[in-house]
């Protein structure tokens, strides 16, 4: 005779629920966060366009004024300058920082600390007035004689000030973002590198660095943008930027506000533009650490199951 077995029934739920027939729970908070966001998203609209005082003809006016695109080429330039001159020290203090010879990385330490400690508009106005230290400026034997000299004001002018301060600065960030993706990369890759029998040269540019990308551009990205919005800081040298350009248009037609508008709409168009780009570039440099939900062999597809 066999034991017949009876499979036990499944408990009730409390209260009788049935979870087909379940609906999704109400939040009223969130009715009324959209609906006071959506007053205030109005408002400013309202504000934005009925205020006359915004003078947006005024601001189409001189949006693609050549002077304002001469600005804005000159901001880019020093952007672009202050993040690759900037990018290339950083990379040699950075080393200098994780070196094991002590005077180099205490030397690389004493620099981060000045030129992270002092504002970037100090610096600006200190490497402009750099004649007034060093009247003329020259290579030769230390303590000896000079080979070839110049005269500081022909060669500290408004652009090559401008470039030396924001350059230092952005050197002392970039080293930091640096030394941090090269940290990031696990011990283990080197060692790996070294039983496959690459040199530290080869480790570190073919293992080392390809990970530490995926730590540093976020970061160095985020660098850029401070960069070219800190350019608006050296229009204080009469550098011909973005800014200084809408100021020389305010200061003769005494429309301040409209030609601020139309600065910012700039700077607005420039951030946007970088921060796509280094968008691909994270999702280019993190291929092969996404994560994919792969569906198992034989399992319905999820939109065939609904």
């Amino acid at each position: 005779m066999t034991r017949s077995t009876a499979v036990p029934a499944a408990p009730a739920r409390a209260g009788g629920d049935d979870v087909a027939r379940a609906h999704r729970r109400l939040r009223p908070w969130r009715w009324v966060t959209a609906a006071v966001l959506t007053v205030v998203a109005v408002q400013l609209l309202v504000f934005l366009v009925g205020n006359r005082r915004f003078e947006w003809d005024v601001v189409a006016q001189y949006l693609f004024d050549p002077s304002v695109l001469a600005g804005v080429g000159t901001t880019v330039l020093l952007a672009v300058l202050a993040i690759v001159i900037g990018s290339l020290l950083g990379g040699v203090l950075a080393a200098a920082q994780l070196s094991d010879f002590g005077p180099l990385r205490w030397a690389a330490t004493v620099y981060l600390g000045v030129f992270r400690g002092i504002p970037p508009l100090v610096q600006l106005i200190f490497w402009f007035n750099l004649a007034y230290l060093l009247p003329r400026i020259s290579i030769g034997i230390p303590f000896g004689p000079s080979l070839v000299s110049w005269d500081a004001n022909e060669v500290i002018t408004p652009f090559t000030a401008a470039v030396i301060g924001l350059s230092l600065v952005e050197s002392a960030y970039m080293a930091e973002i640096i030394r941090a993706g090269v940290l990031g990369v696990d011990i283990g890759q080197r060692e790996a590198g070294r039983a496959m029998g690459f040199t530290p040269v080869q480790t570190f540019f073919r293992i080392v660095l390809p990970q530490a990308m995926r730590t540093i551009i976020p970061p160095s990205g985020s660098q850029f943008i401070s960069v070219l919005k800190g350019t608006a800081l050296v229009s204080v040298i009469a550098m011909s930027d973005l800014l200084h350009a809408v100021q020389v248009i305010y200061n003769r037609t005494y429309q301040i506000v409209p030609l601020l508008l139309v600065a910012c709409i700039w700077y607005l168009a420039l951030v946007t533009l970088l921060t796509a780009g280094q968008r691909r570039l994270e999702r280019r440099f993190a291929r092969g650490h996404e994560r994919h939900v792969v569906p198992a062999r034989g399992a319905p597809d999820e939109e065939a199951a609904r």
